[in-house]
């Protein structure tokens, strides 16, 4: 019957709700670093190592930006889990020769969209090994 509401209907529902926010808040977040000074490089990149959601550069700085759209600022720290962070190292030691020549500092940040308030930029929130 049309219209009728099952499982599978409303799973398939929330992870277009989910990719339709996370392409919203990805392309916030490319607009918050636009107007920190950086110019965007990349957007959504996908290599076999892992996924970059925003590659951006000022000056030597050359960034590797995971962003999380999330209720609260809390529910966003949350979610940047240590093997999501570690997938997104691997990514970006693949993707450093690519976007970093001359670069003098390489970081990942991550950035955290709220609704009603503004994106929340943390800095270097890997410190682990990068391969």
């Amino acid at each position: 019957m049309p219209g009728r509401w099952n499982c599978a209907t409303l799973t398939k529902a929330s992870r277009l709700a989910a990719e339709t926010r996370g392409r919203r808040a990805e392309t916030l977040a490319a607009w918050w670093l636009r107007c920190q000074g950086f110019s965007i490089l990349a957007q959504r990149l996908r290599i076999p190592a892992g996924e970059i959601d925003l590659v951006a550069r000022r000056g030597l700085t050359l960034l590797f930006v995971e962003v999380k759209a999330r209720a609260t600022e809390d529910a966003g720290r949350w979610a940047l889990q240590e093997h999501r962070l570690r997938r997104v190292a691997h990514a970006a030691e693949t993707l450093v020769a690519r976007f970093g020549k001359d670069c003098t500092t390489v970081r990942i940040d991550a950035i955290i969209v709220r609704p009603w308030a503004w994106p929340l930029h943390l800095r270097g929130v890997w410190q682990g090994e990068w391969r």
